[in-house]
């Protein structure tokens, strides 16, 4: 073998290694490694494409929405939208071995609001929908007020899906509460049944209708959003699949959320990243449920506003509402 055909080889083992490496990357990113005979793992994006690097014979190597790493030429690559069917599937499934749990420390909420800002930029709400509220409460006239933010609880015994004629909410095997809005036909019920108010309805054309038009509807970032549907928090099931804190969770500059899984019995501080046993967390510092006589089984605790960090102070940051005409 002359030197020519070497440096050609060895060019050749380069570009392979790489985009080997991309597509453990990639693998990665969706939670599939050592999964990769689960059925449809790169169905995922058909067609996503690793490094769009020149082979030495003018061809580039994608992933086939049945598994299969094959070589195409160069020229006959193009982008193509991820499909809606997949991501319905995906956003059914949740994510295998997980029971996704939040913490609310209601002695360190200041009412910043950067949960809620976090929230609508990530789901294209306008400043007054919301899918968390940040609360002030006053348990009687004589106990201090304090804020309490407010997210979907993510009930094990969620009303909303069990009154749904579509099928269009659903409780996945982690424990999240989703919306499908390819499903949903604005019935209502499901906000009627909801003790907790946490369902948003669409009354006219979203924020975003616009620019998000040609985006594949994602279930679990609720994006794009539809007139006439049922909106809600997500547990931020996006970014959980990614391996990443809620939107609101990482936002929140005080340290007011915790985020993990039941199972592996560990939350996460947004704030400080640290990482806490839950049963701890919650018999230390004596953990409740909102309406737990109802019998829905809330995903969420809150831990109550004794030894405040921050003193309450009336109207110290302004509320960002508008008004529908």
């Amino acid at each position: 073998m002359n030197d020519e055909n070497k440096l050609k080889d060895t060019e050749d083992q380069k570009i392979d290694d790489a985009l080997e490496s991309s597509r453990r990357d990639f693998l990665k990113k969706v939670g599939l490694v050592g999964a990769a005979s689960v059925a449809g793992a790169a169905a995922v994006y058909s067609g996503y494409q690793f490094e769009k690097k020149k082979h030495s014979r003018g061809t580039v190597r994608v992933l086939t929405d049945d598994n299969r790493l094959v070589e195409v030429p160069v020229e006959e690559v193009k982008d193509i939208k991820r499909e809606l069917k997949v991501l319905q599937t995906q956003g059914r499934e949740g994510i295998k071995g997980k029971k996704w749990v939040m913490v609310i420390d209601l002695s360190r909420c200041r009412n910043a609001r950067k949960c809620v800002n976090a929230c609508q930029a990530a789901h294209h709400l306008r400043p007054y929908e919301y899918h968390i509220n940040t609360l002030e409460m006053q348990e009687s006239v004589n106990t201090p007020k304090f804020y309490m933010p407010k997210p979907c609880q993510h009930c094990d015994n969620p009303p909303c899906v069990s009154v749904c004629p579509v099928d269009a909410t659903f409780k996945r095997q982690d424990g999240i509460v989703l919306i499908d809005n390819e499903r949903c036909i604005g019935c209502r019920f499901c906000m009627a049944a909801c003790p907790y108010s946490a369902r948003m309805f669409h009354w006219q054309e979203p924020m975003n209708a616009e620019a998000d038009k040609e985006k594949a509807y994602n279930i679990e970032l609720n994006v794009p959003q539809k007139k006439g549907t049922i909106s809600k928090c997500l547990f931020s099931a996006d970014r959980v699949r990614e391996n990443s804190l809620p939107y609101c969770v990482s936002a929140c500059p005080n340290g007011v959320f915790y985020f993990g899984d039941e199972n592996e019995n560990a939350v996460t501080n947004g704030t400080t990243k640290e990482t806490v046993s839950l049963n701890e967390l919650l018999e230390d510092n004596g953990a409740y449920r909102l309406m737990e006589e109802l019998g829905t089984k809330p995903r969420v605790y809150y831990l109550p506003p004794k030894n405040r960090i921050f003193e309450f102070r009336e109207g110290e940051k302004k509320e960002y509402r508008e008004e529908t005409t």
